[in-house]
């Protein structure tokens, strides 16, 4: 029996989920804590993903340039993104606070702060803005390239700040650009269609 000739099932690809920029903009402005709010703002403005957070260190904010260095993140590369001035000013005002020592974002007691405080942040800040669907911290780096995308950022542009290896990988978020599906017309649209008790759309 040739083996090449058995079928493989195809592997299941969900569509990324993605928040609106008005939740975001809920989700961060709940947040009472500098702390907990540059962490989410810093992964949404930077599309960061959450183990690239964490691993950062102060040494990698470039506030001359305006940019993030992310070392050793998936596929063990290295790359640069824009640094947001809204994340920077929000930095500063936590630097002054907490005066992190090593890791720009340390537990209580200096260690690396941990995925599962991390993602108890977002839960928190969720159910305090009131948005019921369910909300992980990969959503807020989907929401960030999309949000780029709608905002007419040329996909390959977006493949360099996520880091991705492939184009094929970023090319995901063309098919849930808000955008891009709105400006699609129905052919139902484009009839004369009469509808009871009204006149003709």
């Amino acid at each position: 029996m040739n083996i090449e000739l058995i079928h493989r099932p195809k592997r299941y690809n969900p569509l990324p989920q993605v928040l609106s920029a008005c939740e975001v903009t809920q989700i961060i402005n709940v947040l009472e804590n500098i702390k907990h709010k540059c962490m989410l703002s810093l992964i949404y403005s930077a599309g960061l993903r959450r183990s690239e957070l964490l691993h950062m260190k102060i040494k990698d904010i470039d506030s001359q340039r305006m940019q993030l260095r992310i070392l050793h993140s998936k596929g063990r590369k290295d790359r640069i993104t824009p640094l947001s001035e809204t994340a920077l000013k929000l930095l500063r005002q936590y630097y002054l606070k907490y005066k992190p020592k090593d890791y720009l974002f340390e537990g209580q007691q200096g260690e690396q702060y941990s995925e599962r405080s991390l993602a108890l942040v977002l839960k928190n800040a969720c159910l305090k803005a009131g948005i019921k669907k369910k909300v992980n911290l990969h959503m807020l780096r989907h929401s960030y390239a999309t949000h780029l995308l709608e905002g007419g950022t040329d996909l390959r542009y977006i493949q360099e700040l996520l880091g991705h290896k492939s184009s094929r990988t970023t090319e995901i978020y063309t098919h849930v650009s808000q955008k891009a599906i709105n400006k699609i017309i129905s052919p139902l649209d484009k009839l004369s269609i009469k509808i009871k008790g009204n006149e003709k759309i």
